[in-house]
């Protein structure tokens, strides 16, 4: 069950590159003005479920500020980056930093991922790197937009490690959508601001549903399964994003594509196989 449940927080984040993808590419958004309305309306959709629940603890100060930080983090760095980077590479950039930063993390605090773990890991980051290989020339990539997507994509892997042991994951991500819009909203200096109706509805429907909700649903899980585990699935978003691409945006299914796939949720596979057997066995 633990495991259906981790499938469709990842759904949900993989929503937010659909949903942003369409109202950038097809409604004209502003990157920038898109990002702040999503952490406002996250934050508004988080602070009313808190309040109207009337139980759990709210997080602590230091707590709270760290969370606004990865957050605003990866939220300015993703913005950004994608001025210029295409978007297969980006991704691979983003989740390949989140796994590395998940992966050191554990190691450092000396709870080492297991064989079938980094095996499984290895697999699957490679299938990623199939999956997106660079379509553009990354010589004309500006170098601060590389940088840009790599401290998104660490800033996220320091998000999910903070879901475990946070507490109420309603409580604790409203808190962090409230603060992270303080740091987000010089974004707009960088943007023209435009949003049309479906681009604003597409941002409100990103913001309150598929992260601030996909957000608290996510540290559910991060809050029980093993944190190796949730960088090594996180993988598997770029190839939900795809299918949503295919559904959505009419984007091809190539034999490239299916091959990377494969890899990725093999990869993903071979990580849960002995936590799922050992259960089995119980």
């Amino acid at each position: 069950m633990i495991y259906l449940v981790a499938l469709g927080a990842l759904f949900a984040l993989a929503a937010n590159s659909v949903l942003i993808r369409l109202a950038v590419v097809d409604y004209g958004a502003d990157p920038a003005a898109f990002a702040v309305l999503r952490v406002a309306t996250g934050a508004v959709v988080l602070m009313t479920m808190a309040l109207l629940q009337k139980r759990g603890a709210w997080p602590t100060k230091a707590r709270s500020f760290a969370g606004a930080l990865c957050l605003a983090g990866y939220i300015v760095g993703f913005s950004l980056a994608y001025r210029t980077l295409d978007a297969g590479f980006g991704a691979l950039l983003l989740f390949g930093w989140v796994q590395i930063t998940i992966f050191a993390t554990v190691v450092v605090r000396g709870n080492r991922p297991s064989v079938f773990q980094w095996i499984g890991a290895i697999v699957a980051f490679f299938g990623l790197v199939w999956l997106l290989k660079p379509s553009s020339d990354l010589g004309s990539v500006p170098v601060i937009d590389l940088m840009l997507m790599s401290f998104a994509g660490v800033s996220w892997g320091f998000y999910t490690l903070l879901g475990r042991g946070a507490g109420d994951p309603v409580r604790v991500n409203a808190m962090s959508f409230a603060l992270c819009l303080l740091f987000v909203l010089p974004l707009l200096m960088v943007g023209n601001g435009a949003l049309s109706g479906p681009a604003l509805m597409l941002a409100m429907v990103s913001g309150g549903i598929t992260s601030g909700l996909g957000y608290a649903l996510w540290y559910r899980i991060v809050a029980v399964i093993d944190p190796a585990l949730a960088g090594v699935g996180q993988l598997m978003v770029p190839v939900l994003a795809s299918l949503g691409g295919l559904v959505w945006i009419n984007e091809p299914i190539t034999v490239q594509w299916l091959i990377g796939a494969a890899l990725v949720l093999g990869g993903i596979g071979l990580s849960i196989a002995p936590q799922i057997i050992a259960k089995r066995r119980l």
